[in-house]
């Protein structure tokens, strides 16, 4: 095992390590600090330093003395976790020679890399969106309900924003701007009931204050999901204090949450007073280009305080949803003899109680919180949130949990041998996965996965196409979480077939953005931060919503052979949304059909330069989806008992003839391939000019939003070819690459050799990544044309996009839980080389270099696949016998005979 050490001295940083081939030298450098820098700048020279050197582990020999963190670091009078710092930079283990020292180096090592693998830490107090962006990635919940991290004691502000969101619990409001009315639908942020405080001998409540604050350090437990917040306060009067404060979602009665809230005086006695509140005076403010909007979507209309408990009853403006939100306070501080305060200001409720402490002791403060809305719970919300109370405490709730998050991390844990970091960050994805939907708490609800989870406030809490990145990991592990989330899209079909309808179509055409009901929700106007103008935004022409629809409900098919949910749903869906897609095809001079006014998946494109009306032509992932849909609607019929798809064909109203027209526009949709074997974005793509990437980049820096920087400049990004993401390429995300090639094979384009490399080539040239989708297809990409090093580099950046929250600001208004899924799929899919899309599993594994060993489950024609692959062997066992082809050769396999290759 080789070693780095790091002694900390006033200025500088000394390294000490025993160059290879030696037995006793060490060679010792020294980094001289930098003052004017971050401390995290001043990190970056040791990894310069150390520069082609591969380490196992490093030491630090002399940090400051924590409670929650053995490594950290003083310098220049700015403070670190070296260890946490060092741990992302090096992706190694970081321990403190003294813990080395005590638990033996081997066994330190080990622990330390246990614990980086289950837990999501930060060390010290961050503003503004860079805090914004950490209280989304330590947000708790169970799919019910999400609940940002933010501190107790914080409110609403530049620095803090403590939001809580009720799955599927959306509020319309109309603004005025520029003098017409907009209206816009958004995922409610309900009253901050997770609010604790305190003050001494009867002064002004603690609030979040960098003046305040000596240290804090906040640790998500990935494998319990308990977050824990510790704070160490110091106030203008000199009382110093620890601050340790836990939350915990309730996974199993999925409508409590529970806090543990500890206050140890460290250098005095005297009167402790704890602050406890029910905000309901709170709006929608989590994101800034959206505040000239009205955000007020709740209106109070009870408030109770009984002692202990307190009440909070309203009811959304517009959409008259009820909800109740109710706590209970306990402690040993509270006896029968203790006074409880209480006020109702301005829809705020507050308790508070003191009582006497001392120097050393620990104090403990329970707060259980309950919600409750009308959407899923029938008959009084105030009985029904009392019950949740009486039942509710923070022990019982983690204990509880433990048989939850047992079964998710058994039967849905991705582990990666050889990368500390894709270790960490992908139960993070996992961890956020099951946040935003819960096999125990969606069955009773009427909602699917928005793009932003239940995390924050961006593209209003809608549901998008994202489902396409997020529905598969589901469907391979929880199957029955995807079959529910699959009928928020059926309740809709009606209003997809009204939205068809109104624009002069068949079938269903489902809505680009939707929220409660089902009708589009995608502005007309989008706010652009460059210009700090309205401009005109045709997105709802992103007709291919649909196809990701149908693509979800295919493969949740295809992986479980859930015949009933097929005949009672999923086949309406499948032949409402064909239905629409057939009657938007129009057959041209050629004899092919075109698809007109539409846009792709990449939003830079809405229309043609001087068009009169929006929209283009032959979008080529939408063709391709739209020709694979009509095909695979004919494979479900040959498969199908023909009583089963008469009843419903019937019922949709499908005959002969529409058949007959669909696998026609199969074989005969357009695309625009050059004579090189491009495929054209669209029709006419080839006619545009190329942007001066160079050129953009030396003026602006960052040019993923090329769009809106070229607006601002009164020139429009429908004028050339620049990309925003993968899209002429995305459905080589969806589909193997043998499937796409006989789309194309289907549609009678004949493509050259080495087409796709080339096509690769010429995307990238174009590309921005204004999206972290982007990176996920080209990702896969790059693995489907040999090119492992250029596949590894999207993925890490794609994997650590929310982490570092690479887009500037956006994770602050949520998570993106499409990446999250995506990266899932990737590990499955492209290094584990587990292909779901056959009759049979295929097996044929990329590992990267440094991952050393790959183990997941999956399950699928309901058998449970477990999957160890190293570079040297596969493994494979099963439930039940199953067949499955491993590099094209074929294994049966049985629950007494695992499958043992060589790789």
């Amino acid at each position: 095992m080789r070693t780095f050490s790091v002694r900390v001295l006033d200025d500088a940083f000394e390294l000490s390590y025993v160059p290879n081939g030696k037995t006793n030298a060490t060679k010792t450098i020294t980094i001289v600090c930098d003052p004017d820098v971050p401390i995290g700048e001043n990190l970056e020279k040791i990894r310069e330093k150390l520069a082609g050197i591969d380490f196992d582990a490093a030491l630090i020999e002399n940090p400051l003395e924590y409670d929650f963190s053995d490594t950290i670091i003083g310098v220049n009078h700015q403070r670190i976790d070296m260890g946490l710092a060092l741990s992302n930079m090096l992706n190694i283990p970081v321990v403190s020679q003294e813990t080395a020292n005590r638990n033996g180096l081997a066994e330190a090592i080990e622990n330390k890399r246990q614990y980086n693998q289950w837990h999501l830490d930060y060390y010290g107090e961050y503003a503004a969106k860079r805090n914004y962006g950490q209280e989304a990635m330590l947000t708790i919940g169970n799919g019910y309900y999400g609940l940002r991290g933010a501190y107790l004691a914080a409110n609403a502000d530049v620095d803090n924003y403590p939001g809580m969101y009720v799955a599927g619990l959306y509020n319309q409001l109309t603004t005025k701007i520029n003098g017409r009315d907009v209206v816009n639908e958004d995922l409610v942020n309900l009253p901050n009931a997770q609010y604790l405080s305190f003050s001494i001998d009867h002064q002004e409540p603690f609030s979040v204050k960098k003046e305040n604050i000596s240290d804090i350090y906040r640790s998500l437990d990935l494998h319990t999901g308990v977050l824990t917040t510790t704070m160490l306060v110091s106030l203008p009067t000199g009382h110093l204090l620890k601050i340790c404060a836990q939350r915990v979602a309730d996974m199993n009665q999925w409508h409590r949450f529970a806090i543990r809230y500890e206050i140890t005086p460290m250098n005095f006695e005297g009167t402790v007073t704890v602050f406890s509140r029910i905000d309901g005076s709170v709006t929608n403010a989590n994101v800034d280009r959206y505040k000239s909007f009205d955000g007020r979507h709740f209106d109070v209309t009870e408030t109770t305080i009984n002692g202990s408990d307190a009440m909070l009853s309203g009811q959304t403006k517009t959409s008259k949803v009820a909800f109740s939100i109710g706590s209970r306070l306990s402690s040993q501080e509270i006896t029968p003899s203790t006074k409880i305060n209480e006020s109702v200001t301005d829809d705020v409720l507050e308790q508070n109680f003191s009582f006497q402490a001392q120097t050393g002791t620990t104090y403990v403060i329970e707060k259980a919180v309950a919600i409750n809305t009308s959407l899923e719970t029938k008959g009084d919300l105030n009985n029904a949130v009392t019950s949740e109370l009486d039942d509710a405490n923070f022990s019982g709730i983690v204990q509880q949990n433990a048989s939850f998050w047992n079964e998710v991390w058994q039967g849905s844990d991705i582990q990666i041998d050889g990368d500390l970091t894709a270790q960490k960050l992908t139960r993070v994805n996992i961890y956020h996965l099951f946040v935003s939907a819960s096999p125990i708490s969606n069955p009773h609800l009427d909602a699917s996965v928005g793009a932003r989870g239940l995390h924050g406030e961006a593209y209003r809490g809608h549901v998008f196409w994202d489902e396409l990145f997020i529905l598969p990991y589901y469907t391979l592990h929880t199957p029955s979480l995807t079959r529910q989330l699959l009928m928020y899209r059926y309740k809709r079909l009606d209003a997809a077939k009204q939205n068809a309808a109104a624009e002069h179509y068949d079938g269903a055409m489902y809505p680009w953005q939707s929220a409660q009901f089902g009708d589009e929700q995608s502005q007309l106007l989008h706010f652009n931060p460059d210009s700090g103008k309205f401009d005109p935004d045709n997105s709802r022409l992103q007709r291919h919503v649909s196809l990701a629809i149908a693509y979800n409900v295919w493969l949740y098919y295809h992986s479980t052979n859930d015949t009933e949910f097929m005949t009672k749903y999923g086949l309406e869906m499948l032949l409402e949304i064909a239905h629409f897609w057939s009657s938007k095809a129009v057959k041209n001079d050629n004899g092919r059909y075109d698809i007109k006014n539409v846009m792709g998946p990449d939003e830079f494109h809405e229309n043609y330069p001087n068009a009169d009306e929006p929209g283009l032509t032959d979008n080529a992932y939408t063709n391709i989806m739209v020709s694979w849909l009509f095909t695979t609607l004919a494979n479900i019929h040959k498969a199908m008992p023909a009583k089963d798809w008469s009843t419903i064909t019937t019922k949709v109203g499908l005959n002969d003839d529409d058949f007959n027209r669909f696998d026609d526009i199969a074989h005969h949709l357009a695309l625009d391939i050059n004579k090189d074997g491009i495929i054209g974005q669209f029709a006419g793509y080839f006619k545009l000019p190329t942007l001066d990437f160079e050129k953009y980049r030396k003026k602006y820096g960052n040019i993923s939003r090329v769009d809106r920087l070229l607006k601002a400049e009164g020139k429009s990004p429908d004028s050339y070819q620049v990309a925003k993401q993968a899209d002429a390429l995305m459905a080589y995300y969806n589909l193997s690459f043998n499937t796409i090639d006989n789309v194309l094979k289907t549609l009678g384009y004949k493509m050259p050799s080495e087409y796709l490399t080339k096509n690769i080539e010429y995307y990238l040239a174009r590309t921005t990544h204004g999206s972290t989708l982007s990176r996920i297809v080209y990702s896969e990409l790059s693995l489907i044309d040999g090119n492992m090093d250029q596949s590894f580099a999207f993925f890490n950046t794609a994997l650590r996009s929310d982490y570092y929250d690479i887009q500037g600001g956006t994770t602050a208004e949520g998570i993106h839980l499409g990446v999250m899924g995506a990266v899932l799929m990737l590990e499955l899919r492209n290094y584990g080389g587990v292909n779901e899309f056959e009759s049979e599993l295929a097996v044929d594994p990329h590992l990267p270099e440094d991952w050393h060993r790959l183990a997941f489950s999956e399950r699928f024609k309901g058998v449970l696949y477990k999957f160890d692959l190293t570079h040297t062997s596969i493994h494979v066992t099963v439930d039940k016998p199953a067949k499955l082809t491993v590099r094209g050769q074929e294994f049966s396999v049985t629950p007494d005979k695992p499958l043992q290759l060589k790789n």
